[in-house]
């Protein structure tokens, strides 16, 4: 689709709103086997395979609305200006009175998930700017068909979007496997419309899995790709990773490279993080997530040794949240989580993404190691998404932030001069989406030009839209600029 059509305006507001209580159950197809379960077989070519499943890949097309410019409302009085400086004469200048248009700004994928329309992609690919979604979504289904999406949900922390089309009938929707019986070494492939060059299929292995260190969705996001050597381009991006069996494994996303085209090192969100995802934007207009309200770390080889570990495995508690579920069920700063449930721990990153895939309210069994003994605790956790479940929530004005007035304990201890006066940044969640701006030792001086020198000094100061910060950190006073 080249040229978008600027017909029917009226329709771009209905397909950008949709009620979270109005949508229709999630239907799809699953398949909980292994892939060597399915395909008996060994295969020497994949084309029925292919034929089956990319029918159930999509174009998607956003456009945003573009109001006309100074140029072309340019008045008739001004049109010998134009002529005198060799420049063509608009052609709204000449009694046609300058129309606002729709403007195609991006090309990606998109995944049928359901026969009744709802298809799976990126959140960035619903995205024109700056955290905007697409004032019109369009999918062109494989058979050349399109339609105006609805967008229903949109996740940027795992970089997942659900959109809702009304065919006239049943859709081809993909079966979805369970990506947890993925193995290092599988044969994928890629489908999707790379560089808006069509329907694309292209074939690979599972690289790796659990891919978490990269910062591929930035500060606060949960990230967990499958890697694969299928080739992925631009224009991929939320299109169908599937297996030999022609089940959906993962959501295509991104690559790494230096020249913007595939290397072989490509990432796809796994099918059982999407589907959770989406399931939730379906059902409630949002994703529920869990809260330990603590910030662990890494284990280096020099922790490990520390701390009489056998390996680094295991995430290391280095800081409990007053108040938090953590802090409640007794673990404390120096404790190494261990497990989960039933979900072994080996990382920060994997604590955080296993702990956002429960439900606020869950009780957990949290295995720790303290001073090298194991010790099992129980956790309900609080809600990620919902208030911090803090006796303090009161002071956490910004989302993850937790403000605290400068006392001679904390002014020794970060050793903030006398002459800084302000409200000091204590505590600072990494889920937090001012975790890239802020950092526990700022000193916020100002706020909107205003001195600050409480918590609830700042929390009057702050407005909805943008705010001004005055802030001290690191010996170096500076501005920095936040939205609400």
């Amino acid at each position: 689709m080249k040229n978008t059509s600027l017909l029917f305006f009226s329709s771009l507001i209905v397909s950008s709103l949709f009620a979270a209580n109005k949508n229709p159950v999630l239907r799809i197809h699953q398949d909980s086997r292994a892939v060597a379960a399915v395909k008996e077989v060994p295969l020497v070519s994949y084309a029925d395979v292919l034929a089956e499943a990319t029918p159930s890949v999509v174009a998607v097309y956003t456009s945003r609305i573009v109001q006309p410019s100074y140029y072309q409302r340019a008045p008739e009085g001004i049109q010998e200006l134009f002529r005198y400086f060799g420049r063509p004469v608009p052609e709204s200048s000449v009694g046609v009175e300058p129309q606002e248009r729709l403007q195609q700004v991006g090309v990606g994928s998109g995944v049928i998930i359901s026969e009744d329309g709802y298809i799976v992609t990126n959140h960035h690919v619903v995205q024109v700017q700056r955290g905007r979604a697409a004032d019109e979504i369009r999918v062109r289904l494989s058979d050349g068909v399109e339609y105006v999406a609805t967008l229903v949900g949109s996740d940027k922390k795992t970089d997942v979007a659900i959109l809702k089309i009304e065919p006239e009938e049943a859709l081809p929707a993909v079966t979805v496997a369970e990506s947890s019986n993925l193995r290092v070494g599988d044969i994928v492939f890629a489908i999707g419309n790379p560089l808006d060059v069509g329907l694309t299929a292209t074939q690979g292995i599972v690289s790796a899995l659990g891919r978490d260190s990269f910062g591929i969705l930035g500060a606060g996001s949960y990230e967990n790709f499958i890697q694969t050597d299928a080739a992925v381009n631009q224009g991929n991006s939320g299109g169908a990773l599937i297996d030999a069996a022609g089940r959906l494994v993962g959501i295509n996303t991104a690559i790494v490279s230096r020249t913007g085209g595939s290397i072989g090192i490509g990432f796809a969100i796994p099918s059982d993080m999407a589907l959770n995802v989406v399931t939730n934007l379906i059902e409630s207009g949002e994703v529920p997530r869990g809260l330990l309200g603590l910030l662990p770390v890494n284990l280096t080889p020099d922790l490990a040794d520390a701390f009489n570990l056998p390996s680094t495995r295991g995430a290391l508690v280095n800081q409990v949240q007053l108040d938090s579920p953590a802090d409640k069920a007794g673990i404390k700063h120096g404790d190494i989580i261990m497990q989960v449930d039933d979900v072994e721990i080996e990382s920060a990153p994997q604590l955080r993404l296993v702990v956002s895939q429960m439900r606020p309210g869950r009780k957990v069994a949290v295995e720790l190691i303290r001073e090298g003994e194991s010790l099992h605790l129980p956790v309900v956790l609080g809600s990620l998404t919902g208030s911090l479940v803090s006796s303090a929530a009161e002071q956490e004005i910004l989302e993850g932030v937790l403000f605290e007035s400068i006392d001679p304990s904390s002014r020794k201890a970060l050793s903030i001069p006398d002459e800084v006066v302000g409200v000091l940044v204590s505590d600072l969640l990494p889920e937090s989406p001012y975790a890239a701006l802020m950092s526990v030792g700022m000193v916020v001086l100002e706020v909107n030009g205003q001195s600050v020198t409480s918590p609830a000094e700042l929390n009057l100061q702050l407005q909805q839209g943008i705010n001004r910060l005055y802030i001290w950190s690191s010996g170096s006073k500076q501005f920095m600029v936040i939205r609400l």
